[in-house]
């Protein structure tokens, strides 16, 4: 008698003959909850993948913190040593950083012009990873070396090899007229962020032109322990260096991506959870279904001594059958589309002609996902709950049910 309620609950479940009614609500109560567990682990795994994409790519190329001087830094070295004392900082690099206009023909584009040492990058960013061995050579052996992003170069029709002209405002006096300087296309740089539409990469000692003092650097970039401490660790910094020194980081640049995403998961994991629980609507009108079509059955087993705790059993293990198939395999559903996305994605857009996501709207340009077992786990814990109080209703309404009158019309 301890299986009775398993039995009979899962008996209902996969009844044939002249009850197919009952099977068939079943089914469709499992589909509904198939669908909806399926585009919540889709969801956040899509919301990770952004996570993810913003710390291991964007924030690989992009500083996590700079410090600067109002003056330019002359004994950047110096500085460099020092702040590489600091605990909390990883490694610091220097750099120059230009607003500057990218023309060929009659065509000009804006860009943000920085100047790297790029034995010295590698220890900040991963940028040097993103280049071949002959475009490395090119950079490091031509006297005015120019990466451009993979959709400015675009935007160009530009080559590796081409020779632009670069205008660069002057920095000591605004009503100055610009400096003007030609450099050669030595790659082109595909990230599939938003970087690809407006960085532009050359050397500093061929930056050094449109600086105000020979030999000073805009300051040094920093890679710290903390990405999330990034700010706090550059103000600790800055007190300890003084008055002359200003600093940023991320968290400013780039920090409200970061919040719209943590936002976006939390709101978008709500949204899907209630399309979870609108799925569990299916299951409680399926069992109250089944209570009403097995009314009969329902009073034969109170009469032959079926307590009002083996009836409710009987509907929660109905209830809870539903809900463990549908999450398992929702679960596995949303698995192999998260896994597939991307290629899904780019064969749509092969197919339409049409780009879902571009480099100047969004800071990447194609679908992430990343599964984390902790999700899945949630996921599971939530519908699960879900199915099971979705199932206490219906089951108390099937103990209620008089033998007595439900036999009359028998």
């Amino acid at each position: 008698m301890r299986s009775f309620s398993l039995f009979v609950g899962l008996r209902y479940i996969f009844v044939r003959r002249n009850q197919q009614m009952v099977s068939f609500l079943s089914g469709l109560s499992i589909v509904g909850l198939v669908v909806g567990v399926a585009l919540l682990v889709l969801v956040l795994s899509v919301v990770n993948g952004f996570e993810r994409e913003l710390q291991n790519k964007i924030l690989g190329l992009i500083p996590q913190a700079v410090i600067r001087h109002y003056q330019g830094l002359e004994n950047w070295q110096d500085l460099q040593a020092l702040v590489e004392k600091n605990e909390e900082i990883v490694a610091a690099a220097p750099f120059i950083q230009k607003q500057a206009l990218i023309g060929q023909g009659r065509e000009a584009v804006p860009a943000v012009l920085i100047g790297m040492d790029l034995h010295a990058e590698r220890r900040v960013s991963h940028i040097e990873s993103l280049l071949n061995e002959k475009q490395r050579t090119a950079f490091l052996t031509s006297t005015a070396p120019l990466i451009l992003g993979a959709d400015l170069a675009a935007k160009l029709e530009l080559q590796e090899g081409a020779r632009v002209m670069l205008v660069v405002p002057n920095a000591s006096d605004a009503q100055a007229a610009p400096q003007l300087a030609y450099f050669e296309v030595v790659a082109s740089l595909k990230t599939a962020t938003e970087l690809d539409s407006s960085l532009a990469i050359s050397s500093i000692e061929a930056l050094q032109i449109f600086m105000p003092q020979a030999n000073t650097v805009s300051g040094l970039r920093l890679k710290v322990k903390d990405i999330f401490s990034a700010q706090r660790t550059v103000y600790r910094q800055l007190v300890e260096l003084g008055p002359g020194y200003f600093g940023d980081s991320w968290l400013r640049t780039h920090g409200n991506i970061s919040y719209s995403i943590k936002t976006s998961k939390r709101l978008v994991g709500l949204l899907m959870s209630l399309i979870v629980a609108i799925a569990l609507f299916n299951v409680v009108s399926s069992l109250v279904m089944v209570v009403l079509e097995k009314r009969g059955d329902i009073a034969i087993l109170r009469t032959l001594g079926a307590s009002t705790k083996k009836i409710m059993g009987i509907f929660i293990v109905q209830g809870c059958a539903i809900g463990f198939v549908g999450t398992v395999v929702g679960i596995i559903l949303g698995c192999v589309l998260s896994l597939g996305l991307k290629d899904i994605v780019i064969w749509v857009e092969g197919v339409s002609g049409l780009q879902f996501l571009k480099s100047d709207v969004y800071p990447v340009t194609y679908l992430p996902a990343e599964i984390r077992p902790t999700d899945l786990l949630l996921v599971g814990l939530i519908a699960l709950s879900m199915s099971f109080f979705a199932t206490l209703y219906p089951a108390w309404r099937a103990a209620r049910t008089p033998p007595a009158e439900a036999l009359r019309y028998e």
